[in-house]
């Protein structure tokens, strides 16, 4: 005989036992291993209060617009003008496609549930996230590190610069990063839901791997945790290569002769060198800090801080201090005339 006692709480009957999620139905027999079978994951909301809720919408729909315009000006900046066509400006503009990307796959569903009043996400999306989530972050470091060669043979070799960084070679360098973040998304989404999960409530307001892997049933998410070590390695070489590579290209900028010179090589490479710092010290809250079981408004702004800073602040770091940037966006907002 059966007793219901709720949502997500445990039936018990002869021999079987069930557990009911919101959103997901776990089955175990005696002699089979657990099995959960969820279609729909819950998300953090951000306040139970309906004005809260409004407030947050607001907040992410203002955000969202700020980043996504300002990195549509930078693209169209590159585009447009002809004087913009170089390596440099060519990464830059990638980079600029990225941080939309970002910021699109989890900022407008967090929106939706706050303006809806709701809170899941499919198990579709959950994955939708995680892939998206992971290809535009590791294509963005992957292409910072890149960015960090242009920059060395642009100082330290400047007489080869167009021979090594001709428009056929940078070409293949950012196809070369968008496969690669591509596969990088495929091994961390594969290795987060090999296996099924005993519970569907995430304590994020959208979907990650550090936060889905506690709701793992078994040791299967072993798989992900070696796809992090290696991880981990790769993020850590590009650090490393990034660093050494600043490190003679500093070498090679104090050696300038001219005042008028240093400033500006150090005008190229210092907005760079800024991004990069951003998205390496944040992205280590997403995976270096361990899981939260009891959310605080601490985790929300260091989430903001890894999700939403850089996107946000890479258009003004790079076109604050760049006359270049600036002068093609006077040209296409019909600020002045060419």
């Amino acid at each position: 005989m059966y007793k219901f006692l709720g949502p997500s709480e445990i039936i018990l009957g002869a021999g079987d036992h069930f557990l009911v999620l919101a959103g997901s139905i776990s089955v175990m027999n005696e002699n089979t291993e657990n099995k959960s079978y969820i279609s729909v994951f819950l998300l953090l909301e951000f306040s139970a209060i309906r004005e809260l809720q409004i407030l947050h919408f607001l907040l992410f729909l203002g955000l969202y617009l700020a980043i996504v315009s300002g990195n549509l000006l930078i693209i169209s900046a590159v585009v447009f003008d002809h004087h913009l066509h170089t390596p440099m400006y060519f990464f830059l503009m990638n980079l600029a496609i990225q941080d939309i990307g970002a910021v699109s796959v989890t900022v407008p569903k967090s929106m939706v549930n706050s303006l809806m009043n709701a809170r899941h996400i499919s198990y579709t999306g959950c994955v939708v996230q995680v892939f998206g989530n992971i290809f535009f972050a590791g294509s963005d470091f992957f292409l910072l590190t890149v960015m960090a060669f242009d920059r060395y043979v642009a100082i330290c070799n400047p007489l080869q610069y167009e021979m090594v960084m001709n428009r056929t070679a940078c070409t293949k360098r950012v196809a070369a990063v968008w496969i690669g973040g591509f596969l990088y998304a495929v091994l961390h989404t594969g290795g987060t839901f090999a296996t099924p999960f005993c519970s569907n409530a995430i304590n994020q307001f959208f979907c990650e791997t550090p936060q889905l892997l506690p709701l793992a049933c078994s040791n299967l998410y072993l798989i992900e945790t070696g796809v992090i070590v290696m991880s981990v390695i790769l993020t850590f070489s590009c650090f490393v290569y990034v660093v050494v590579t600043y490190v003679h290209i500093f070498s090679a900028v104090l050696k300038i002769p001219s005042t008028q010179g240093r400033k500006k090589a150090f005008s190229t490479c210092l907005p760079h060198l800024m991004v990069f710092s951003i998205f390496s010290f944040t992205g280590c809250f997403a995976y270096l800090r361990p899981p939260s079981n009891t959310p605080s408004h601490l985790d929300f702004v260091l989430t903001m801080m890894y999700t939403i800073v850089p996107p946000m602040f890479n258009p003004i770091i790079y076109s604050m201090r760049n006359k270049d940037i600036k002068n093609a966006l006077s040209k296409l907002l019909g600020l002045r005339h060419s």
